[in-house]
């Protein structure tokens, strides 16, 4: 039963309104769900901006009439516009990225009014929003928040700080204690930060914002007002750590598996087909996939040292980029070291711009895959068992890593003290995880949790089936 006390039965339609953060590893996921529950039936309202919703995946044809796109034109700010047609995280800089809030803040009453008219049954919301709790409880419809982070890293970065009542206290004081595991973490965990990630994380907590409010008490008031919280992760992988996310938050925790992304068609079409034919005449699990996906903004000297380890590896190689902030003259000369591509012409094949990543993590020729740990890549490539080699830059990018660690699923590039990575610890860990018999175990290890969990379609369905019921019942019945 709902918190309206209505009922939702089998034979009664459910609708619910998708709410995500403008940030694609944040709209992806959000959309990848409403996918996931289309296929049961579920209908969906996804509301997002004009600029965002053309860029995102294309619905399957046959789930269309389940799924709908609100486009709500995000507010300009008077005194510092946003660039035009800037309305995603990708779009800008990251010293815009509070007017990026303030600007997403201002969608309130715009989103008010949508939910209002359709009236849905549950409002699936991110960490941003934590106004929705309020129309959630104006409007009278229950809330769920879905975390697109891995459980481990949910409970890191738990804040305490910022509840209302009596769970308040203070726990952390200063970035040096972002060092060590939380002291509410009560079993052996390696998730926490490095000496060079601490006052990032730090910052990104606690940190003051122009926006008036942190984004840690976001994320606690979301917590706070919500019915129950749906992660994408499952028992057989964080048992450990959803159970304590769960009492430490006092809400229920929902896994709703690891909803390894659908298959979709290749796209042979120029200019892929030019990759693809290339990746075709490789050997299975031969090629090293990298790429940091459009949220990393790498500077010159990390990517050409990324460049120079990669080709010190001597592996077949797929080499990604977004185009770099800095590229200010569009001269792709300029962006990798000079010879580059001329030195490993034959062996490999470089790209600046976007590309269809999921059909290139699929191909049987990926065999490891270099990259920032962002969960939902983690989820893309362990489907596919490609052996994850991580170089975490931002947010909970470390964190995920540190899991990965834990659970012997992962190589980590070696980091100097100010953070800072060599040519020689890139291709020693793309060795090690590919081709080194020190490797082996890793890539055993992998081989068997992907089979196990992340591809493993019965347990996954039997995973998303039990959220479906909760939609449709209000109830969720623990394993």
């Amino acid at each position: 039963m709902n918190k309206s006390g209505r009922r939702m039965s089998e034979e009664n339609e459910v609708h619910v309104v998708m709410l995500p953060w403008l940030a694609f590893g944040h709209m992806i996921p959000f959309l990848d769900l409403s996918i996931a529950l289309a296929k049961f039936g579920i209908h969906v309202s996804y509301i997002s901006t004009p600029q965002n919703i053309p860029r995102l995946p294309k619905i399957p044809p046959n789930l269309s009439q389940f799924i709908e796109f609100v486009a709500l034109p995000l507010p300009q700010l008077e005194s510092d516009p946003l660039p035009e047609n800037a309305e995603a995280t990708t779009d800008i800089p990251v010293e815009r990225m509070d007017d990026l809030k303030i600007a997403c803040d201002l969608l309130r009453e715009p989103v008010k009014k949508v939910i209002a008219e359709k009236s849905p049954n549950w409002i699936l919301v991110d960490f941003f929003h934590h106004w929705a709790a309020d129309i959630a409880r104006e409007l009278d419809v229950p809330l769920i928040l879905y975390i697109v982070v891995s459980a481990a890293s949910a409970v890191f970065i738990w804040t305490p700080e910022f509840l209302a009542g009596e769970g308040q206290r203070q726990t952390r004081t200063s970035p040096q204690d972002m060092t060590v595991t939380p002291d509410w973490v009560d079993f052996p965990s390696q998730v926490l930060c490095r000496n060079h990630e601490a006052i990032a994380m730090y910052n990104l907590l606690y940190g003051a914002r122009s926006s008036g409010i942190q984004d840690g008490a976001r994320l606690t008031r979301m917590v706070q007002g919500c019915q129950a919280i749906v992660i994408r992760t499952c028992l057989e992988l964080e048992a450990d750590y959803l159970k304590l996310y769960s009492k430490i938050t006092g809400k229920p925790m929902i896994p709703m598996g690891c909803l390894p992304p659908r298959k979709v068609e290749e796209t042979r079409t120029i200019p892929w087909s030019r990759v693809f034919d290339w990746l075709d005449k490789q050997k299975p699990k031969a090629v090293a996939f990298v790429g940091f996906g459009s949220e990393c903004k790498l500077q010159r000297k990390e990517i050409h040292e990324i460049a120079y380890g990669i080709e010190l590896s001597g592996l077949p190689l797929l080499f990604i980029l977004a185009k770099p902030h800095w590229d200010v003259d569009d001269d792709d000369d300029e962006v990798l070291p000079p010879g580059f591509e001329s030195r490993t012409a034959g062996r490999g094949v470089v790209h600046i711009g976007w590309v269809p990543q999921r059909e290139i993590l699929a191909h049987p020729s990926i065999g490891g895959s270099l990259f920032h740990a962002g969960w939902a890549s983690v989820v893309e490539n362990m489907a596919h068992g490609n052996y994850l080699v991580l170089l975490p830059f931002i947010i909970t990018q470390p964190l995920e890593t540190r899991l990965l660690l834990e659970k012997g699923l992962a190589i980590e590039v070696e980091r100097a003290e100010d953070g800072s990575f060599t040519r020689n610890g890139i291709a020693n860990a793309l060795q090690k995880a590919m081709v080194a018999e020190e490797g082996e175990a890793l890539r055993a290890s992998t081989k068997e949790t992907a089979d196990g969990i992340f591809a493993n379609k019965e347990l996954n369905h039997s995973y998303m089936k039990k959220f479906v019921e909760y939609l449709k019942d209000g109830v969720y019945e623990k394993k």
